[in-house]
């Protein structure tokens, strides 16, 4: 609990000092763009959260050192190993020409060094003929390594309204913790701990005010926490069952698969290019249609802000039973299963206009 507050601390008050000397970096770390297909912010903002979670988790990891010699070792070197993620979407953040393929690139050199430095691999999926091809070392390798940067991927494309993709970041190291603790994995428990710390304590000044943004460098950094915690996890204790992450995690994933096959089947376009499609963009759009009327940007902050909720509660549906079943393969699989039904029924529901009443939000 200590390693969580002291990753709080340390993360609000970096945080808030980008936020209170924006002025100073405005011109390199401020997202001035608002007419963007995927901007829904009122004025320019800070990209460049990420520094502050960064910091967080390294400064709670060396205050660990002393009590916790190894687990605070493993921390810092997949920390260390995730910063080829980190930088290459910050470079994004304060220059905007770095390619969405060179930060997938970027997270994937990441991933082999996690694999390099500490061993973690996907070892599993509990599938009998797929487990038999884990078993060689480069196929269980490639496999780890894109479904790591398809993680930072996905939390950066979810990463579109204030306190989106950090609270859905939360619950699901929060998540981790549990089952951390659980299964008594202290290298687990811990850094899902520190990440929670560092997580709100940027969560604080990014809802609802949205006074800054993760940023790319946040978002692939936090990604690849995500996954290289979920994949340590189920290696190192086989009562886990590695259906258990992939439910967990499966909004911001099938969010990203969903958006591929309609922009590619659908739409005929290629799925690199930004649209204003996306779950939460339309919840925003046509849930929130009716919240608030008014264009000044107190009004369209308190827009962007009701919306996370929506998603938030539709990352639980799939957290809380991964999190309550994490040991039971059948029922994390139908679990799955059930949410990308939900998802698509929804989806569909929205984009035709036909949103249940209930959903909608009036003010």
């Amino acid at each position: 609990m200590l390693s969580l507050v002291i990753a709080f601390v340390v993360s609000f008050i970096a945080t808030l000092l980008i936020v209170r000397y924006a002025h100073v970096h405005a011109r390199f770390s401020g997202d001035s763009d608002i007419a963007g297909v995927q901007k829904f912010h009122a004025r320019p903002v800070p990209r460049v959260g990420g520094v502050g979670i960064l910091l967080g988790l390294i400064v709670a990891a060396v205050a660990l050192a002393p009590r916790y010699p190894a687990v605070a070792r493993s921390i810092l070197l997949l920390t260390a190993c995730g910063l080829p993620a980190f930088a290459s979407g910050f470079l994004e953040d304060v220059t905007k020409r770095v390619s969405p393929r060179a930060r997938l690139l970027a997270t994937m050199v990441a991933a082999v060094f996690a694999y390099a430095a500490l061993g973690i691999h996907i070892s599993r999926i509990d599938i009998g003929l797929l487990d038999k091809l884990l078993t060689v070392t480069t196929v269980s390798v490639a496999l780890t390594v894109l479904c790591t940067a398809g993680m930072a991927n996905a939390i950066n494309i979810i990463d579109g309204f204030n306190g989106l993709a950090a609270m859905v970041a939360v619950m699901m190291f929060a998540s981790l913790g549990y089952v951390g603790f659980q299964v008594q994995d202290p290298v687990v428990l811990t850094t899902s701990m520190i990440m929670i710390g560092a997580m709100l304590g940027f969560f604080i000044l990014n809802f609802p005010g949205g006074l800054i943004f993760l940023g790319d460098g946040g978002a692939y950094f936090v990604g690849f926490m995500l996954a290289e915690v979920s994949i340590l996890l189920v290696m190192r204790n086989p009562q886990v069952s590695p259906w258990y992450p992939a439910l967990m995690v499966i909004y911001p994933v099938f969010e990203v698969c969903f958006s591929i096959y309609r922009k590619r089947f659908v739409r005929g376009m290629s799925p690199g290019i930004p649209d204003g499609v996306h779950l939460h963009m339309l919840v925003y759009k046509r849930l929130m249609r009716w919240a608030v009327g008014a264009r000044t940007a107190s009004a369209l902050t308190q827009r962007n802000s009701l919306t996370s909720p929506y998603l938030w509660l539709l990352c639980l549906l799939a957290v809380i039973p991964a999190t309550v079943f994490w040991r039971h393969t059948w029922v994390l699989a139908g679990g799955c299963v059930a949410f990308m039904v939900m998802y698509v029924w929804l989806y569909l529901r929205i984009v035709r206009f036909k949103a249940p009443r209930w959903l909608i939000y009036k003010k």
